[in-house]
Formats: structure tokens, C-alpha cells, sequence
């Protein structure tokens, strides 16, 4: 299991979960999948970069495109994302 430091207010609000200060809101199931789902789609979330390419690999990159039918930026996110998930 990973190891997390703690800030003081974290640690209180472990203490008093640990000494049974809190409660489980109403509806807990339900407003727990609310909460996960908003968390899946906060990271769904897409941002824009700037990258700089040398204008050879940006041609080559955009004939890449053109032959899969796609937009270059589309490939580029493509590749980005097969290789993160490694």
C-alpha cells in the first residue's frame, strides 16, 4: 500500500473518522456514483497544448493524417494517448 503525507488537517480529519465523528450522509450508494461519475468526467476533460514540432515531422504527421482520413490533431492525440497507456 502507498504511503501518503499527511497535512495537519488531514490528520484531524482522519482522527475524527477514526473516532466516529462523522456519519454517513442519506442515499450513500447513490450520491457515491454521483460522485464518481463527475470524477470520471473531470477527467475526461480535454485541454489544449502547444507543442513545437520541426516543420519535417508536422508534414510528415499531416501525411499520416491524410492517408487515415483524419485531422493531423487528431492523430497527434492518438498517438499521445496509445503511448500514456503503456
Amino acid at each position: 500500500m502507498k504511503s501518503y503525507k499527511l497535512d495537519p488537517e488531514e490528520e484531524q480529519i482522519l482522527k475524527d473518522f477514526e473516532e466516529g465523528k462523522y456519519v454517513r450522509v442519506e442515499n450513500f450508494e447513490e450520491r457515491k456514483k454521483e460522485l464518481e461519475e463527475a470524477a470520471r468526467n473531470t477527467l475526461k476533460k480535454t485541454r489544449n497544448i502547444n507543442i513545437r514540432l520541426t516543420e519535417m515531422d508536422l508534414q510528415r504527421l499531416k501525411v499520416k493524417a491524410a492517408e487515415e482520413g483524419i485531422p493531423y490533431q487528431t492523430l497527434a492525440s492518438s498517438i499521445l494517448h496509445k503511448y500514456t497507456q503503456k
